[in-house]
């Protein structure tokens, strides 16, 4: 059983390390947008990488590359793998 210690935001995940999905704590709306994009719990996320200014990072989600601005990727809780 993993504790609450163990989860982390994913904009803390370094880049080229993987993560598991553990929490979504956004607004409905942002939580929604999430889901769609396939960022769900248990889903692997992968941090590859990162704008020149640091926000967006781009994620390598279920084979597709997502980028996430740092606001919304703090709200989702990650395992790290």
């Amino acid at each position: 059983m993993e504790t609450q210690q163990s989860r982390v935001p994913l904009h803390t995940l370094p880049l080229g390390s993987t993560g598991r999905v553990a929490a979504l704590l956004p607004d409905a709306q942002a939580r929604r947008r999430l889901i769609d994009l396939g960022i769900v719990d248990g889903t692997e996320i992968c941090p590859l990488y990162r704008s020149p200014s640091g926000n967006p990072k781009a994620y390598l989600v279920r084979g597709a590359v997502i980028a996430l601005r740092t606001d919304t990727a703090e709200k989702i809780l990650i395992t790290q793998n």
